[in-house]
């Protein structure tokens, strides 16, 4: 009896060990960094060079997208482009050095109105019309950020800014931050997100887990009990 106690008790920590570390996994993913990495893929299959991620240019685009909340319709933003918001409103917002201020080259701006996972936001956001492709694909590009931001409900919207700089200073963020004034959604180079860069499915998924969790563990202690 005590053997079979022994053996259930290990089993109950080692489900505990690979749910915590599951649920990890899914907390600290960052979707603007993975669409970075979809870009430089599909850059790298036509035989281009990679993007550098600049946070300060993740953080900006991000600024930029949920400025622009409030202005989705059909799937459509409507939304106004000004260069001077980036000099004189997010740059400062996110703590970008005045003087590193490079070269904005080109911008995606798209709406949905439900969260999308990476892979999908990549074909239906980033590379849904010719001159998105075209932009996505030009030689000259250096450096890219990615924003994501969002309501619980939807809409959700993405942003993503290219620079072709190839100064490697150019938009560097005070004392490497994470933006300083940014506490919604999600920008590449940065390690964290908040939920608002996420969707409800994501955090259904993740209460479906903790309820499976608990079920095999009321499962394995009534055995043990008994």
């Amino acid at each position: 009896m005590e053997m079979k106690k022994l053996r259930l008790l290990r089993l109950l920590f080692e489900l505990i060990f690979s749910f915590s570390a599951l649920a990890d996994a899914a907390t600290h993913g960052n979707p603007a960094n993975e669409l970075v990495q979809m870009i430089n893929f599909n850059r790298s299959s036509h035989r281009l060079s990679n993007l550098t991620t600049s946070p300060g240019l993740g953080c900006m685009a991000l600024q930029y997208a949920e400025s622009c909340k409030g202005n989705c319709s059909n799937n459509t933003v409507h939304c106004r482009w000004n260069e001077d918001d980036f000099t004189e409103v997010f740059a400062p917002n996110c703590g970008v050095e005045l003087p590193t201020f490079g070269t904005l080259s080109g911008h995606i701006l798209s709406c949905r109105s439900k969260y999308l996972k990476p892979s999908l936001a990549f074909d239906q956001v980033v590379v849904n019309d010719k001159k998105a492709i075209s932009l996505v694909s030009n030689k000259s590009l250096i450096d890219v950020g990615v924003g994501i931001v969002g309501d619980h409900k939807g809409p959700f919207f993405w942003c993503v800014l290219f620079s072709t700089d190839k100064v490697n200073s150019t938009f560097v963020l005070e004392g490497h931050g994470e933006g300083i004034k940014q506490r919604k959604g999600c920008f590449s180079g940065s390690s964290s997100h908040s939920s608002s860069c996420t969707s409800n499915a994501h955090r259904n998924h993740k209460l479906s887990q903790k309820y499976v969790m608990a079920v095999i563990c009321i499962y394995i202690l009534q055995h043990w009990i008994t």
